[in-house]
């Protein structure tokens, strides 16, 4: 079985025990506290906004919908089917299009920006939860979907989250509800060097254009009810010139 296949698979059962109320999944977050305040960020970095937006690792597409009410044409893609399941039933008015589509597959990516063109990409989280070995070609993924003219905006969990994680899953209680799938699937967050991504990007052809750390913001509370937040880091890149 590949890397990749044993990726897929542990999404897959993720998301078909994933409940569909909102904020049932630890990262899920309500659109204002994650993808407007990227947005924020990301928008005036775009070298042409009127391009089709991939929401690359869409899940079940919360994100995604939030970024179809404000770009002309959003993609959601995903590597488990049953994520966008969860992201079509909750867009009876397709707001969005959803895709399967695993990018550090070989020419995966290259066959959908011969369908859209360049494209602007976003993506949360989903670096640091790949197999070491995808990481480089789901880098080479994102250069093709951009092509010459397209931005990508990408936050990941920083190292510094690492430990923080590693309390929440040690507590003397377990891993809080909402974490406890993601370590059960065989899901492992914040293992990426956070000198690493830039180095994916840049040997994928790309340039770094801005950076900057921000908290990824969960929906899952510590025992004195605050919200939890992990550290994460964000970064804008794209073609040089």
């Amino acid at each position: 079985m590949s890397v990749t296949m044993r990726y897929r698979e542990a999404w897959e059962g993720f998301w078909r025990e994933a409940p569909d109320d909102p904020g049932a999944v630890f990262w899920d977050a309500d659109p204002k506290v994650t993808a407007a305040l990227h947005l924020a960020l990301f928008e005036p970095r775009l070298a042409d906004a009127g391009l089709p937006l991939v929401d690359l690792g869409c899940g079940n597409g919360t994100q995604t919908r939030f970024l179809a009410d404000r770009f002309r044409q959003v993609v959601g893609v995903d590597l488990a089917a049953a994520a966008l399941d969860h992201a079509r039933q909750a867009d009876p008015a397709g707001q969005a299009t959803y895709r399967l589509l695993d990018a550090a597959e070989r020419g995966a990516a290259e066959t959908l920006h011969a369908e859209l063109g360049d494209a602007n990409v976003y993506m949360r989280g989903v670096l640091h939860q790949c197999e070491p070995a995808d990481r480089q070609p789901l880098a080479d993924g994102i250069a093709a979907l951009l092509g010459e003219r397209g931005r990508v905006f990408l936050v990941e969990l920083s190292e510094a989250a690492r430990p923080v994680l590693g309390g929440l899953a040690q507590g003397p209680a377990g891993p809080p509800p909402k974490l406890a799938p993601i370590f059960r699937h065989g899901i492992a967050p914040g293992e990426v060097a956070d000198d690493a991504v830039p180095g994916y990007l840049r040997a994928a052809g790309l340039t770094v254009l801005a950076s900057g750390e921000l908290p990824l913001i969960t929906t899952e509370s510590a025992p004195d009810g605050t919200r939890i937040e992990l550290p994460s880091k964000w970064l804008v890149a794209g073609r040089p010139g």
